[in-house]
């Protein structure tokens, strides 16, 4: 494993060309290596062996010559197209690919990997930039010169969501578990007008020749996603499927996290990953993103409506059901009742008595998988079995059919009382979503795995749509130890690079991703800033205009005092740092709050702070759950470009915070206000510590139970330093990722303003990367009562004077 980090400029072609230069170079090594093979035994002629190495050379290089021509006439061919396109805009062009003579298959491939699909979209853009040399050297035959060039074969791999080309199936409103479900139901069916147009049956021999005419145009040249999809919809062939026939003589293959650090996801695919090398970009939040991947929430709503609808359909069918069949259909139900009752008696509730004007107060707390599973005796239900008999009986769509045809045919006898025609009352359509049932099993299923793996919360649950109380809590089980889900990954590849530009701190991927792996076996590679150090400036403000301190702790940050201070010292700012200014707050909640006291009038209905603002920048803000992101970025960018300048208000873990870059004058300033730690009285933040204590504990040597009580004090000291550690690594983590969002080239150059005194403490400051430690002034890095506000006024107004002379 390595992990590596490459500051802001140029981190995915360094990845690129480092990765394929390596791939190539060993094609290379191996086929030199099998000619060595050939030892002279002594009884062949030399002549003999050197005419055998020469036919393996001739051999390897006609491979990849033919290949690379079949991918040119592609090439040319698309091209031709595109010209008679534009000049026959209503004619249809057909497609005739050429036959395959030879197929190269590489054993090493490379598995890209980002959280989304725009950012693997970024990365293609940068792949199409790279040129390499060809893997074997164009003079091994007298016949090579004048060969097509070896092009980078990349594949771009998605869910059914993105590539279907069935409009029945991924119709706009269908989720990617509904075109799954939707997908796999078409395949299962024996009516041929049943089966999906899109995907031959493999007795078919069209099918070889439309998958292999898929593979050419997909190789041909870099696609991203939306590419991929259009050549399926060009030959009439599902892309989803066609890309597997693909991926053997791929090179690179880019596809989003779920699809990579799931493995249910992986072997939908038929991805192996067996010996190949897997890179994984923005690679911070990686920790993160395998813990949500398995972890799964269930809201009391969704529970209540499970109940009902399994209680309907047991009424209807359940003296038509097999005797089997009516067992597991009865255990379904017994499961989820119980769980909604223990949740309504948790949060004190009488059923169908809840006031949503005036919810109950919602406590949040702890429970064991096996006490929930020794409610009213279900620990006696084989869940894993019952879930086998969901899988194969489709029990989940069956209910969930229904219940929609319930719903219909009462606006069907509204509709007839009312006289109004039914077809118009029937405003019940299918699901777009995942069936309630399947959700609630999901959620069931995470109940059998190890206890010490995750726990499980109830309380308050994430789900930003809630209207009412029932929707608003729930249980959600949390994944704690990412080890296990991530070690299949680490034991099958040949190697696996996390990669980011703000990797710091690195101890938690080492203890808590690989606390199994020797230290022999991880290498740590740091690169600094491309920039000049004069390029920035690097700052902690410890104290405001009136020379209050700035300490936005839970309990005092809501002081309106200190965010009157906050807003007059950003003004300040906003004075000697011209164009864009980037504001980054720890919560939305806290945004909120701090703009409703800047709107404010002043004494005698003077100007705001707002409107002060408002006066020196152009403001904007980020609210939470918005879709206008890019709105708001071309709005920002269109009043910095006009010269006002303009000020953004943004969250830490926002849109604003990952994957936008703010280069050049949208970013000359960066200010971070506070410190962004997770709540740490929350029951999920509580488990996640008591968790690291205890994994420090039991990685430790048993001196605990051999030594001295005083070795046991010292080992629990150090597990709680660990965990404290832990705490402070999952702020600094989010702090250095939004920071990271200005200066992204050589050129570039702001000002990174941090606001609050606690940033000049060494455990602290200790965890900022290191190019902003190494770069910065005497004023930065000293101590919080030496740095006046005057002094920080002074240290940015120089700093900005000197780039404009």
């Amino acid at each position: 494993m390595e992990a590596y980090t490459n500051q802001y400029k140029g981190k995915s072609l360094s990845l690129i060309c480092g990765s394929l230069t390596w791939l190539r170079e060993h094609k290379r090594r191996k086929l030199n290596d099998e000619l060595e093979q050939d030892v002279d035994d002594g009884k062949t002629p030399a002549w003999v062996l050197a005419h055998a190495r020469k036919e393996k050379k001739e051999n390897a290089l006609r491979s990849r010559r033919e290949m690379e021509a079949r991918l040119q006439k592609v090439r040319e061919k698309e091209k031709r197209e595109r010209e008679q396109y534009m000049r026959k805009m209503n004619e249809q062009q057909q497609v005739r690919m050429f036959g395959v003579k030879r197929r190269v298959h590489t054993k090493y491939n490379f598995i890209i990997t980002c959280p989304t699909h725009s950012q693997l979209s970024q990365f293609t853009a940068e792949l199409r930039r790279v040129h390499l040399p060809p893997t074997y050297e164009d003079d091994l035959t007298e016949e090579s010169e004048g060969g097509p060039e070896e092009v980078v074969k990349h594949l771009s791999l998605g869910s059914r969501k993105l590539l279907c080309i069935n409009d029945k199936v991924n119709t706009p409103s269908a989720s990617a578990n509904t075109v799954n479900d939707r997908c796999l139901d078409l395949q299962q069916s024996k009516s041929a007008e049943n089966k999906c147009p899109f995907l031959l049956s493999k007795a078919d021999n069209q099918r070889n020749v439309l998958n292999r005419e898929f593979r050419d145009l997909a190789l041909a040249d870099i696609k991203d996603i939306e590419d991929l999809r259009g050549v399926g919809e060009k030959l009439k062939i599902c892309g989803y499927y066609a890309s597997r026939e693909a991926i053997k003589p791929t090179e690179i293959i880019t596809l989003p996290y779920p699809l990579l650090l799931q493995k249910s996801s992986r072997e939908a695919l038929k991805i192996s990953v067996k010996n190949h090398i897997i890179i994984i970009d923005e690679a911070h939040n990686l920790m993160d993103a395998v813990s949500n991947i398995h972890s799964v929430s269930i809201s009391l709503s969704q529970l209540t409506k499970c109940a009902d609808n399994l209680a309907a359909y047991i009424l209807k069918f359940g003296k038509k059901l097999k005797g089997g069949n009516r067992v597991y259909v009865a255990q379904c139900h017994r499961l989820v009742k119980t769980l909604k009752m223990w949740l309504e008696n948790k949060f004190s509730i009488q059923p169908d008595a809840i006031d949503p004007k005036v919810p109950p107060k919602i406590p949040d707390g702890t429970v064991t998988q096996g006490d929930l599973l020794q409610l009213r005796g279900i620990d006696q239900i084989n869940i894993l079995k019952l879930g086998k008999y969901l899988e194969e009986s489709k029990l989940a769509r069956k209910v969930e059919g229904y219940t929609m045809f319930q719903e219909n045919e009462k606006l069907a006898d509204q509709a007839k009382k009312q006289k109004i025609p039914a077809a118009k009352a029937r405003k019940v359509a299918t699901s777009g979503g995942l069936p309630v049932l399947s959700h609630v099993y999901a959620f069931l299923l995470t109940l059998t795995n190890p206890e010490k793996e995750g726990k499980v919360f109830y309380g308050p649950i994430d789900d930003s749509g809630a209207k009412d109380f029932r929707a608003a809590v729930g249980l959600r089980y949390m994944l704690l130890d990412p080890t296990h889900h991530f070690k299949d990954l680490v034991e099958d590849a040949r190697a696996v690079v996390l990669a980011g530009g703000t990797m710091e701190p690195m101890s938690d991927y080492v203890n808590h991703l690989f606390p199994y792996l020797p230290s022999e076996r991880l290498r740590m590679v740091s690169c600094g800033h491309v920039i000049p150090k004069d390029n920035m400036l690097a700052m902690t403000v410890p104290m405001g205009v009136t020379n209050q301190p700035f300490e936005f702790k839970f309990e005092k940050r809501n002081d309106p005092k200190l965010i009157t201070e906050l807003g007059k010292t950003i003004f300040n700012l906003c004075k000697v740092i011209p164009h864009g200014v980037v504001v980054f707050f720890p919560s939305y909640t806290y945004l909120e709050t701090v703009v409703k006291v800047w709107e404010e009038k002043g004494p005698g209905g003077t100007a705001s702070i707002y409107e002060n603002l408002q006066s020196r920048k152009a403001v904007f803000r980020e609210a939470k759950g918005s879709s206008s992101v890019e709105d708001i970025l071309r709005d920002y960018a269109k009043a910095v470009d006009e010269g006002k300048g303009a000020l953004l208000l943004s969250v830490v873990g926002g849109k604003m915070s990952e994957g936008i870059n703010f280069s050049d004058n949208l970013g000359r300033g960066v200010i971070m206000v506070g410190l962004p730690f997770p709540n740490i009285h929350s029951a999920e933040w509580k488990a996640k510590m008591e968790f690291v204590e205890q994994s420090m504990i039991t990685r430790s040597q048993s001196a605990v139970a051999e030594g001295t009580s005083s070795d046991a004090t010292k080992l629990q000291q150090e597990a709680k330093a660990a965990a404290q550690s832990y705490y402070e690594n999952a702020c600094m983590r989010a702090v250095n990722q939004s920071i990271g969002r200005a200066i992204r080239h050589r050129n570039d150059y702001a000002v990174i303003l941090l606001l609050d005194k606690r940033f000049s403490r060494d455990n602290i400051w200790g965890k900022l990367p290191k190019w902003i430690r190494d770069g910065t002034s005497g004023v930065a890095a000293g101590k919080a009562g030496e740095v006046k506000f005057g002094m920080v006024m002074t240290g940015v107004g120089k700093f900005f004077r000197n780039k404009v002379a």
